[in-house]
């Protein structure tokens, strides 16, 4: 079934299509809320409200992106206002002058995952939303009502933090 005849049914309230969307883009959302909240209750609670909010919304979907990316903001942004007096930024004056991270070869999904999940929520927000999810520092500084220089900064510890947590795994 087609994107188009996804949506349309979805608009007209069909049931059966609803479900398909909801099938189709479930997993990948979890995902996301997942790496955001980093609890599977929080993120199974945003997953469905953003859903909700899908299907409210339909109407205004106007095609400029794929479905799959208008879910991914509306998920993101239920995310963080759900969330957002949780988060806590780590305050730095300045970034060191070379902000290059290296990385060791050799990483198994699991370790990235549950390190990524140990990192401080501000660091873990920013890192999900550049890294993963390929927002801008200006998209997330918007979103999470910081400087860019926040999110540069919270980007740059988080990495460095994250390293950290992979070689205390190994």
């Amino acid at each position: 079934m087609s994107e188009t005849e996804l949506i349309d049914g979805c608009r007209k309230h069909d049931p059966k299509f609803q479900r398909q969307l909801y099938d189709r883009y479930k997993n990948a959302m979890y995902s996301l809320a997942y790496r955001l909240v980093g609890d599977f209750e929080d993120a199974q609670d945003v997953l469905q409200e953003a859903f909700i909010e899908v299907f409210r919304n339909l109407d205004s979907f106007k095609g400029e992106s794929t479905l799959g990316a208008w879910i991914k903001t509306i998920l993101t942004r239920k995310a963080i206002k759900k969330f957002r007096s949780r988060i806590r930024f780590e305050k730095y004056e300045d970034l060191p002058e070379n902000t290059l991270i290296e990385w060791e070869t050799g990483m198994d999904v699991e370790m990235l995952e549950k390190a990524l999940l140990s990192l401080p929520e501000g660091f873990r927000t920013v890192l999900v939303l550049y890294e993963i999810e390929g927002y801008k520092h200006t998209e997330i500084a918007r979103m999470l009502e910081i400087s860019e220089g926040t999110s540069k900064s919270q980007l740059f510890y988080a990495k460095k933090k994250l390293k950290e947590l992979i070689g205390q795994l190994r």
